[in-house]
């Protein structure tokens, strides 16, 4: 028997359906926010954490859904390291400047990545990250806290 939505589907006005909203993947629903097991995944256990309210930016949460948000990012980030991988990645992106599709969602969410060491990730892609890395140079620390407006707050 097929799994129903455990909320109503929701549709943003820029686009005619979100993968998100009508989600078959429904781990946990929590208030304001659901857990769906990520398809496409990057490792086995990849899981999205999704507030309810369809938004594109994370600043759009109010204090509500943030927490909720947040509280179902650790607790699966816990279990997945328990039960799932020796460690867990936990992003989110924002990119507008790319278009939606089966690997871009213009819904905010946050990816739980199980990680373990010398994985297949790190085996393919971030073998070479160290390279990238670089110093804070002179100056660069009081141009980021200028551009950002720290000194102000």
């Amino acid at each position: 028997m097929e799994q129903k939505d455990v909320f109503e589907p929701l549709y943003n006005r820029r686009m005619k359906k979100c993968p998100f909203c009508e989600s078959k993947r429904v781990l946990e629903v929590n208030g304001l926010a659901y857990v769906l097991a990520s398809d496409p995944r990057l490792t086995f256990g990849h899981l999205l954490v999704v507030p309810k309210r369809h938004i594109e930016r994370p600043w759009e949460l109010n204090d509500e859904e943030a927490l909720v948000v947040w509280r179902l990012v650790v607790k699966y980030q816990k279990l997945l390291v328990e039960r799932v991988g020796a460690g867990c990645d936990v992003r989110e992106n924002y990119r507008p400047f790319l278009s939606q599709s089966r690997l871009k969602v213009d819904h905010v969410h946050w990816h739980l990545i199980p990680r373990t060491n010398k994985d297949e990730i790190y085996e393919r892609s971030q073998i070479g990250e160290q390279e990238l890395f670089e110093a804070l140079v002179g100056g660069e620390l009081e141009k980021l806290r200028a551009i950002l407006l720290l000194d102000q707050v």
